[in-house]
């Protein structure tokens, strides 16, 4: 499934969306550059689920659990960019058989870890990215959400959701964008980004 979303409003809104199909035991591995509007749409997800807020960057805890507030399953939001193997991702002891997962930074890490995940892509102009490239790693201490809302405007994204694994072999259920050929499932998502280009303590936003 792929969508255009078209502001921070129009993000939020879809991760409220997406919450409406998730479930106990699901795990989404969400990729983005700076700024993109990851934390966005995790707060989306977080309002969907009703969960304990406020939903922020996990970026120097690894790991923050949101409980429910309704009796359904946590959210638990993982940034991933600083371990390096599924094992590393299993050593945090997250109950993921009953929580709802957001891995950030989390592709090629899920071996062993569940057989089905949402791939969530999310991709801004080029031309923003490289405008706020230079504050990547200007200050590593910097806050991460403050970081995100100076850089989440009103600039298109390319959404793209591929459902990996049995899980989600009849589609998601989401509408798609008109003429991008309806939900994407089964397919082999891209190749895990390259750090390189983020500040010598990882990432600083979302």
């Amino acid at each position: 499934m792929r969508r255009i979303i078209d502001d921070p409003e129009a993000m939020h809104a879809l991760g409220v969306e997406l919450a409406g199909v998730l479930r106990a035991g699901d795990l989404m591995v969400l990729t983005g550059p700076l700024g993109a509007g990851k934390t966005t749409f995790t707060r989306g997800l977080g309002e969907g689920l009703r969960v304990r807020g406020p939903v922020t960057s996990p970026t120097f805890v690894l790991a923050r659990t949101h409980p429910s507030l309704v009796g359904g399953p946590p959210l638990v939001h993982v940034d991933a960019y600083r371990l390096n193997s599924a094992m590393e991702l299993d050593d945090l002891d997250i109950d993921f058989a009953r929580s709802i997962a957001v891995v950030e930074w989390g592709r090629g890490l899920l071996e062993g870890i569940t057989e089905s995940w949402l791939d969530v892509e999310i991709v801004r102009p080029l031309g923003a990215s490289e405008a706020v490239g230079g504050t990547a790693g200007s200050d590593a201490d910097a806050d991460a959400d403050e970081i995100d809302a100076d850089l989440d405007r009103a600039e298109p994204r390319t959404v793209t959701i591929t459902g990996v694994g049995p899980r989600w072999e009849s589609g998601l259920g989401l509408a798609a964008t008109a003429g991008t050929g309806g939900d994407a499932t089964g397919s082999t998502p891209a190749a895990a980004p390259d750090h390189s280009g983020a500040g010598p303590d990882g990432p600083t936003t979302e």
